[in-house]
């Protein structure tokens, strides 16, 4: 008789190694395919079109990421929280805008500074622009929804973290902001990587290289993937969703669009690279631009990776504040964005 021990676990291993996004993209077309067959081709050639058409932003984007692992040109935020308090502010939004940090790279980073004492003013300021804006993220959507949105959003997100730093700052002694951090905070992170040393000139070491090649890799299959996704949920958005319905929820002037793209960018918001095709598919069905810009900043500062690194470290309250910030901050943007876009 077989053995059959190892049966239970066969099917949970074989769904843990199957790729999720690549998964949900065969599903749509094979979905498309039931419902719409002659639609399957067209929607794909769009889909390719459109990334191929970002594919140049892609490529900047994965060599920028792996010179900044590779050069070890993070270990330039060392020294930002440090002095007085406002100029710590400013320095940790303009950190957290122009940084290459993801997610679970930020808890660690976070915990020593906090543990070390660093105002949670500053470190407030770095966690709402950090999941914002990055190289990499200004290249897509530089490539995606234009220069001008891209420098807007960075923008936003500096002027956000600022925003928020002085916020904190002011009441630093208030219930709310009091003893922030949880007893045991989680200080673990899904980046495995050290940071290396600074050496601008990677390539004269093996190491390196091999940071550069495998950062590179991993973040071109990484967009990749998550943008031929995006693209393809854009071309059926603009195939299938009525322009006049998008137009009514959120088009048009006023702050009412720019309040419901605030408040439905997080559950809609799948990460801030995918985040931009399905914004570029909304703002051509009618999409205000103040609803667009609330959308990406709401989204991106309460995503799923983004909270997590904050719920990690600090209390509920703590927590609450951050994703009011974020909201609040959002529909500034977006009020602003509106009247010079």
């Amino acid at each position: 008789m077989a053995d059959q021990t190892l049966s239970p676990h066969l099917l949970p291993n074989l769904w843990a190694r199957v790729d999720k996004v690549a998964l949900t993209f065969v599903a749509i077309v094979a979905i498309l395919a039931v419902f719409d067959r002659p639609a399957v081709i067209p929607t794909l050639q769009e889909t390719a079109e459109h990334f191929g058409s970002t594919l140049p932003f892609i490529l900047f984007a994965v060599f920028a990421i792996g010179f900044m692992k590779a050069t070890g040109s993070e270990r330039l935020l060392d020294g930002a929280f440090a002095g007085r308090e406002a100029r710590m502010i400013v320095v940790g939004a303009l950190a957290g805008g122009l940084s290459p940090f993801c997610s679970c790279e930020v808890i660690p980073f976070i915990a020593a500074l906090l543990a070390a004492g660093a105002p949670l003013s500053a470190v407030m300021a770095f966690w709402l622009a950090s999941p914002l804006m990055d190289p990499a993220m200004f290249a897509i959507t530089a490539g995606g929804l234009g220069f001008d949105f891209a420098i807007a959003k960075t923008l936003a997100a500096v002027a956000l973290g600022v925003f928020g730093g002085a916020v904190v700052m002011a009441f630093a002694r208030s219930p709310v902001f009091a003893d922030p951090l949880r007893a045991q905070p989680k200080v673990g992170g899904c980046c495995g990587a050290k940071k290396q040393t600074l050496h601008w000139r990677f390539w004269q070491e093996r190491e390196r290289r091999q940071i550069f090649g495998q950062a590179a890799w991993d973040n071109l299959v990484f967009l990749g993937k998550w943008l031929l996704l995006a693209y393809l949920l854009q071309s059926l958005l603009i195939g299938y969703v009525p322009a006049e319905l998008i137009a009514q929820v959120v088009g048009g002037e006023g702050i009412g669009p720019i309040i419901i793209g605030a408040l439905v960018g997080a559950p809609a918001y799948l990460n801030g690279y995918a985040a931009v095709p399905l914004i570029a598919g909304l703002l051509e069905q009618g999409m205000s631009p103040g609803a667009a810009m609330s959308f990406v900043i709401a989204g991106g500062v309460s995503c799923i990776p983004a909270a997590v690194a904050v719920w990690a470290l600090v209390k509920p309250r703590v927590f609450i504040a951050y994703l009011a910030l974020a909201l609040s901050g959002a529909i500034i943007a977006g009020l602003v964005w509106a009247l010079i876009a």
